[in-house]
């Protein structure tokens, strides 16, 4: 009887898992499956105008909407925010190109190219943070969506704004945003179904559809207001060491609006057809789509200031005023525009939350997971988590509990930390906080990976053994495990600790608020810089005296033979005593 469940729990294992090359180890189901491996040649179909479409599409999204025109709220003019905006996406959209370049020349993913910079099974803690994270995002980043259905639906039946509310008090929402909320969850799974090299399509599309909607939404906020109205004229009402700052949080908050997006680019440049393609269309589309995008921003807030008396910062809210009293053609225009935000909350919710989680999942668990799978998984989560009330019952009070006979010190501490994570979203400043403390953890994880890819390896990667989960493996290091990689981690995230406690109302040095200010760029730097003289005082192997990415010539590669490799393979190759590139393309 024992041995006939065994058989049937097999069998059903057996069915739940994906399909996979015949003859792989256990060890080598844990490491690898179709989408986690290189991609091949018939599926790389991203070629540079699809990177264009995709930054455009991208572009256009309520974050950088908001970005932007909290830098107005924070006292710069808006030739300064708009500054802001250019300096930090150009500096984006370089992080962008260098990390997306590995993907490019290896056509590997995120989760993989960690291997090389945290171990084999060490690269699972920043897999799974990142998917965590993505997963909480999708579910944040639907509800926004949901009030964009609102405003469409509103459009159409006026009286959807007294929706009778059939839910208590309790569920911190009511029926009509809940209604809403759902309608676009159920919409967006179709675009799960897609594998990432054909959603390449949806993007397009937004790419043409969007930014029209956005242009008109510019030129109708304009004409409504009667003029730009008088923020062309108005001057920052901060100056000295104060402006200095307030530009460079504005920076900051341009490139913590892309942390996601930076890790993740390896998800879509392997499909690109070759590493050109996702290099000067990704480096010059992304500071000039995002810079567009919030300038169409910074002056319908500004006109809104004429219209309202006061710069209503969220496109969605200003919306809902000019359905205020409106006619048919006006309503007609508003649910054309909220369609165009929808489209971009499903796109963004698709580039770097769905398709991040999913990769990611495929890399947890890669014999039951793919891609696939782990976006519909992320999409269940983001509905499971209840987006309206994760900041309260879902999040904030399982993070912060209280025990049955707490001190009175205990109270205090916990209490002030659900009143941070409740209000985090409630400005735009509290909004661009929270981006700079998650871009953070994120920031880390980019050094880490950047420094292994381009200092202390200079581009070689032998792509086959970051599938072997065999000691032998260069990028086994200690149990699996890169320690230098976790040290140099946990250093970037450090560094901003103390910051972030002063971001959050609390007194600090001043020494560690100008840090924090900077702080993309110290977590990159520190952690980086960390890596690089780990490694130099403990060397690691499979590295080169000389910039050489192999590339293609160690991509193509199946895994059903590895056991029968060793490091003996690539003797002489990638070592620090050099070597040539025919020898590589022999091998």
């Amino acid at each position: 009887m024992e041995k006939l469940r065994q058989v049937n729990v097999r069998r059903v294992l057996n069915k739940l898992a994906v399909p996979s090359e015949p003859g792989l180890t256990n060890a080598q189901l844990m490491l690898t499956n179709h989408d986690l491996k290189p991609v091949e040649p018939e599926r790389r179909q991203w070629g540079p105008w699809n990177f264009v479409g995709f930054w455009i599409a991208d572009s256009f999204n309520i974050n950088t909407w908001m970005i932007a025109s909290s830098m107005i709220d924070n006292g710069l003019s808006w030739w300064q925010s708009w500054l802001c905006v250019w300096i930090g996406y150009l500096i984006s959209g370089t992080f962008i190109c260098m990390t997306g370049r590995i993907g490019a020349t290896y056509h590997i993913s995120f989760p993989v190219v960690t291997r090389a910079s945290f171990g084999i099974w060490g690269s699972l803690w920043p897999v799974f943070n990142r998917a965590a994270m993505a997963c909480i995002w999708y579910g944040v980043q639907t509800w926004i969506g949901g009030e964009c259905v609102t405003l469409m639906i509103r459009a159409i039946w006026p009286k959807y704004k007294d929706l009778h509310n059939s839910l208590p008090a309790s569920s911190n929402t009511n029926t009509r945003d809940f209604v809403s909320f759902f309608l676009f969850w159920f919409c967006s799974l179709p675009a799960i179904w897609f594998p990432v090299h054909k959603i390449r399509h949806l993007f397009t599309v937004k790419a043409f559809f969007v930014p029209v909607a956005g242009v008109a939404y510019f030129v109708w906020a304009i004409v409504k207001a009667h003029g730009i109205g008088p923020i062309v004229h108005q001057g920052s009402t901060k100056s000295g060491g104060a402006l200095g700052w307030a530009v460079i949080s504005g920076i900051m908050s341009s490139i913590a609006n892309f942390a996601t997006l930076i890790v993740n680019d390896p998800d879509f440049a392997r499909f690109a057809r070759k590493p050109k393609d996702a290099l000067w269309s990704q480096f010059i589309t992304i500071p000039v789509g995002f810079a567009v995008t919030s300038f169409i921003g910074i002056i319908v807030s500004s006109s809104s200031a004429i219209i309202y008396d006061e710069a209503v910062w969220n496109p969605l809210e200003l919306l809902s005023r000019f359905l205020d009293g409106a006619n048919g053609a006006a309503r007609f225009g508003v649910f054309i525009i909220a369609f165009a935000f929808a489209l971009a909350q499903l796109g963004t919710n698709i580039a770097a939350n769905s398709v991040s989680a999913g990769t990611d999942m495929t890399a947890l668990l890669p014999r039951f997971l793919n891609i696939r799978r782990g976006g519909y998984i992320c999409a269940g989560v983001g509905l499971a988590m209840c987006p309206w009330s994760v900041a309260n019952h879902f999040f904030v009070e399982p993070l912060f509990p209280l025990s049955p006979s707490p001190r009175p010190k205990d109270i205090r501490i916990i209490l002030t930390a659900r009143c941070v994570f409740r209000n985090l979203l409630s400005t735009s400043q509290n909004f661009t906080t929270y981006l700079s403390a998650y871009s953070v953890f994120l920031s880390s994880i980019a050094g880490v990976i950047i420094t292994d890819y381009y200092v202390v390896r200079r581009g070689f990667y032998r792509v086959k053994e970051l599938y072997s989960a065999q000691k032998s493996s260069p990028y086994y290091f200690t149990g699996g495990i890169h320690w230098r990689g976790y040290a140099a981690y946990i250093c970037g995230i450090l560094i901003n600790i103390v910051g972030f406690v002063g971001a959050i109302r609390k007194r600090v040095p001043k020494g560690a608020t100008y840090l924090y200010n900077l702080n993309f760029f110290c977590g990159f730097l520190v952690a980086g810089g960390t890596y690089w003289t780990l490694c130099h005082f403990f060397p690691i192997p499979a590295t080169s005296a000389r910039w050489m990415e192999v590339g293609d010539e160690a991509s193509g590669v199946t895994y059903e033979d590895e056991e029968e490799a060793s490091a003996d393979d690539w003797d002489g190759i990638g070592r620090k005593d050099g070597e040539n590139l025919d020898k590589i393309r022999e091998v």
